[in-house]
Formats: structure tokens, C-alpha cells, sequence
């Protein structure tokens, strides 16, 4: 099992420039590099400072002429915000410029907030219609001329230009949950990422379970590679009280994500307050000491022997979600910990 960084610049007040976040988005990934991970993964959001990253492709090139080895995730993009020559174009661009490094996630989208500002109120549920057309439409790009007259898109022969390094494609991945999601990423060959997010390794199990369904119902397509992506946080061992600091700020995450995903404030400048802690009273799996259970958060013993779990269930790579509101300082020191203490122990 190999493992990735998945990150953002996070901004929870107005006292850190967006400068200094960018610099330590850059530090982050030179450590994983160093570590040995495989892959950096950077998203889409649009006009939240909590989770900046309004387009991954300029990010991941600067990434890109700083590092060798690590492979560059856009981790997803966001299909009805795109139109696929641009996503063609701009991931050949980016494999161009990495020298066959990009890999690239694609989502149906979520937030209905960004749906409101970035595809004209089009409700979120149903981004799902562009992401199935969006995905061969780019792949069919990426091999020659091609002319597109789908339900959403509409274009007359054209090609990507330029050309992606890796052939026939580079990576594809697509975030799914729902079995349907499952069965359409391994039908077009993708490789497959999911969450639990704030729930329990049953759900890990429930999603290696879809994913497995959906590779037996294609014995035509070779077996994708699957992901799982959580929150991960490592402390020392002298510091028995050390999961508390990231649990509650996860904690804090997941509200914040709550205020955005309920759609029903105005932001002030690109930022939300969390939803109260009040709100959750009937949802214990919101509380720091769920949290500590469900989340990768441990000393390296604990974290190791988690892993040791998904990898036994057969997930191929675990990417390692550093965004959690802690300061830069206590990501730098998880991760240095975890590629010290937990890496060796895959290796």
C-alpha cells in the first residue's frame, strides 16, 4: 500500500496571508516527497478561505518544477464546472510539464454554494449527468480528432492540445460512494477514491465492498486501483493527551464543512463560523472522542496498525488528509512523524 498527502491551504482568520500558506502548502509536499509518498492531491473549491484552491492546475505545476519524483493529483475537478477541451488541455499541459506526473480525480461536486456561483444554480445533485459525459469526452481527446454532441456539451472536431505524455492516458480517478458512482469509475477504467469521512472503518468496509461489486460486474475491464482518503494525525507517544488537539480540530473541520454545505449564510469575505457545537448534540459521531476513533489519529503504533487493516482489505493506495485547522507547525510535525515512524513500516 503506498501513500499520498492529500492538502490545501486552509485561512481561518484574516492573520495569515495567502502568501504563507502557499509557501507552506510547498513545504508539506517536499516533505512527502522526501518521505517517499506517491502522489500529491490538490482539489476545487471556489470562494472559501477555509479550503482555498480554486483551480489545482496552477498549484500543481509550481509543484511540479520544485519536485522529481512525486506524482501531481488534481484532485478532483469538478465536472460541471469545466468544459472537457479545457480539462483535456490543461491535464496534458500539466503532464507536459511534469514529464508524465499527472494524475487527475474528477467529482460530480457537492457544495450547492459553488453550484450557486460556478454553474448557475444547477442543483448539486445533479452534477452526476456532466461527470459521466465529461470523462470519456476527455479521454477521447486525448487520443486524436473528435467531435462531442452530448446532452450538456456540444463541439465540432477538435482535439487536446497538447498531447499528455503518459499513453494511451494518464491516470483517471473518480470519487464515488454510491454503488452506481463504483460501477460507472470501473466501466471507463478509472481508478476509484473514497472517503468515510466522520464514520468508522465499517465504512471503509462498505466501500471496498462496492468497489468490489463493480470490478466483478466488468470482468472486461482490468482492476482499478482504489484510495481511501482520511483525516491522518500523528503524535508521540510521550504525549498521551496528543490526540486531543487534532481531534477537536477536526472537530472544527467538519463543522465549518456543515456551514458551508447548509447553504443558508452569507459569507463574510470568504468566511464562514462554524456550526455551533449545539447542533450536533444528537450526532455523536461529530465529538472530538469519535473523532479519536474514526480518524487516523494515534501514536505511530496505533496508525500503523490501522493501515495494517486497509491494507489487508486490499485498498491500493492511502492518502493521508493533513487539512484539519491545526497550524502549519503541528501539520509539519505529524507528518514528519508519520514518514519517520509508519512509512518504514510498509516499505
Amino acid at each position: 500500500m503506498r501513500f499520498s498527502l492529500f492538502v490545501h491551504m486552509e485561512r481561518w482568520d484574516e492573520t495569515e496571508s495567502h502568501r504563507q500558506l502557499f509557501e507552506n502548502l510547498s513545504e508539506l509536499t517536499l516533505m512527502a516527497e522526501a518521505g517517499g509518498f506517491s502522489t500529491v492531491w490538490i482539489g476545487e473549491h471556489h470562494a472559501m478561505e477555509y479550503v482555498i484552491s480554486p483551480s489545482p492546475m496552477p498549484l500543481l505545476a509550481h509543484l511540479a518544477a520544485q519536485t522529481s519524483t512525486i506524482r501531481l493529483g488534481a484532485g478532483t475537478i469538478v465536472a460541471p464546472f469545466w468544459h472537457p477541451l479545457r480539462v483535456a488541455g490543461e491535464c496534458a499541459l500539466l503532464d507536459v510539464i511534469s514529464n508524465g506526473r499527472m494524475e487527475v480525480g474528477l467529482a460530480r461536486g457537492a457544495q450547492q454554494f459553488e453550484f450557486d456561483r460556478m454553474a448557475d444554480g444547477l442543483p448539486a445533485a445533479e452534477g452526476g449527468k456532466h461527470l459521466r459525459e465529461l470523462v470519456p469526452a476527455v479521454r477521447a481527446l486525448w487520443q486524436g480528432d473528435y467531435a462531442h454532441d452530448g446532452e450538456i456539451w456540444k463541439f465540432p472536431t477538435s482535439t487536446s492540445v497538447p498531447k499528455p505524455v503518459q499513453q494511451p492516458t494518464p491516470p483517471m480517478w473518480i470519487a464515488a460512494r454510491d454503488p452506481a458512482s463504483h460501477d460507472f469509475a470501473v466501466a471507463q477504467g478509472c481508478n476509484v477514491m473514497v472517503t468515510p469521512l466522520m464514520k468508522g472503518d465499517e465504512e471503509v468496509v462498505d466501500l471496498k465492498r462496492k468497489f468490489d461489486t463493480a470490478v466483478a460486474n466488468h470482468p472486461e475491464v482490468p482492476r482499478p486501483q482504489l484510495m481511501v482518503l482520511r483525516h491522518t494525525h500523528v503524535h508521540s507517544p510521550d504525549d498521551p493527551e496528543g490526540w486531543r488537539p487534532a481531534a477537536e480540530g477536526i472537530n472544527r473541520y467538519y463543522r465549518t464543512f456543515d456551514a458551508w454545505f447548509g447553504n443558508k449564510t452569507t459569507p463574510v469575505n470568504g468566511f464562514l463560523e462554524p456550526s455551533p457545537e449545539s447542533k450536533f448534540a444528537e450526532r455523536p459521531e461529530f465529538s472530538p472522542e469519535s473523532l479519536h476513533r474514526t480518524a487516523v489519529i494515534g501514536t505511530p503504533a496505533e496508525v500503523i496498525e490501522r493501515l495494517r487493516t486497509y491494507e489487508e482489505l486490499g485498498v491500493d493506495e492511502y492518502s493521508f488528509w493533513i487539512d484539519n485547522s491545526l497550524s502549519h507547525e503541528e501539520k509539519r510535525a505529524s507528518l514528519e512523524l508519520f514518514i519517520k515512524e509508519v512509512v518504514p513500516a510498509f516499505q
